[in-house]
């Protein structure tokens, strides 16, 4: 097994740069929660990016169109009006929603993809190394606290005493249901080639070469040593982000908006950036798991963890334009007769590989 890179979290450096570990646990709090607050703020810069602007560009240009381009340069303060038009709004409850659960579901889908970050190593830049924490089951942190968002859609469903609202809702959670399995038993089969699901370990074992070819040196990417689970793997997550063809959830030409159909102003603001930060989430995870995470040659190592989440990103929304939604019952089929049944035969096929390489 590859031994992780071993470096100081980014708590532990903030506290010794700014003289909190003289203050003991207290201190390491203080620059956990500064820690947090950095890497929170850079995920919201670039899902407010993605989610006003990025979005729109991507779309125009695959329908030969403009999109936004008179609020400032290139058009990117529509990212400032958009919040501002957003959050001013009124916020109008549903007559009959069972208020708690009303309130509590936009917040729980956007806090599960931004907690979730917390294990996510994002690479050093200027000498910091971008991550916050690195438990033994990273990996499975990671999942579990994403998975929480499924409560939240369901909550947000059921609370809005809507019926598409609701449909929406139960959509989202046999969609998860669905497609979560395929994705964490396609990650597994990195786990058996790693042997840990510690995040720090999974990118140590891709820093390795594959192959030399004509001189040039191909890394030991997941994506490469199993292309099948990688592509699998893009599937899965590609419903789980609720992004073409699996945007039944929300599928606004059957049943309006789904889930979000009852929310206005804040509420729908911290649904909508919820939904951006679980796609560049799920860019991040993929990114850790199959491409090597921050490694890159030349750029930081930040730079290159940015760039391969947004590549993900700018795969969702090719999807988003280029492939039409497929039927309820036929997203339910391929997720459990099809992904799954794969998934399985990926996971036994690399455990007898490597078990037979191992002999």
């Amino acid at each position: 097994m590859t031994a992780p890179l071993q470096s100081a979290m980014m708590p532990e450096q903030l506290a010794n740069w700014l003289g909190l570990d003289a203050y003991g646990g207290a201190g390491m709090f203080v620059a956990g929660i500064i820690a947090s607050a950095l890497v929170a703020t850079l995920m919201l810069t670039n899902a407010a990016l993605a989610g006003p602007w990025a979005k729109r560009k991507i779309t125009a240009a695959f329908t030969d169109r403009i999109a936004v381009n008179r609020h400032g340069p290139f058009g990117l303060l529509i990212i400032v009006a958009d919040a501002v038009r957003l959050m001013s709004k009124e916020l109008i409850v549903p007559e009959g929603a069972d208020r708690p659960a009303y309130d509590i579901g936009p917040i729980l889908i956007a806090f599960s993809a931004l907690f979730a970050f917390a294990v996510i190593p994002f690479g050093t830049l200027g000498g910091i190394n971008f991550q916050i924490a690195d438990p033994e089951i990273g990996l499975v942190f990671a999942f579990a606290i994403a998975s929480i968002a499924s409560v939240g859609l369901v909550m947000c469903g059921y609370a809005s005493n809507n019926k598409y609202s609701l449909l929406g809702g139960l959509r989202a959670v046999a969609q998860n249901i669905a497609y979560e399995i395929p994705l964490i038993v396609t990650a597994a089969s990195v786990v058996i080639f790693s042997e840990s699901l510690q995040m720090s370990t999974i990118v140590a074992a891709q820093t390795e070469t594959l192959v030399t070819i004509a001189g040039i040196s191909i890394p030991s990417w997941y994506a490469f040593v199993n292309p099948f689970a990688f592509v699998l793997f893009l599937t899965a997550n590609l419903a789980e982000v609720g992004r073409n063809p699996f945007d039944t959830p929300e599928a606004p030409t059957e049943i309006v908006a789904g889930y979000q159909t009852e929310y206005s102003s804040i509420y729908f603001v911290l649904i909508y950036l919820g939904e951006f930060v679980h796609i560049f989430l799920g860019g991040a995870i993929l990114a850790v798991v199959f491409l090597g995470g921050p490694a890159g040659p030349v750029l930081p190592g930040l730079v290159w963890m940015l760039i391969k989440m947004w590549a993900v990103f700018l795969f969702t929304q090719w999807a988003r334009s280029a492939i039409p939604r497929v039927r309820i019952d036929q997203l339910i089929e391929i997720g459990w007769k099809g992904l799954l049944v794969l998934s399985f035969a990926n996971l036994v096929l690399t455990a007898v590989i490597v078990g037979v390489l191992t002999l």
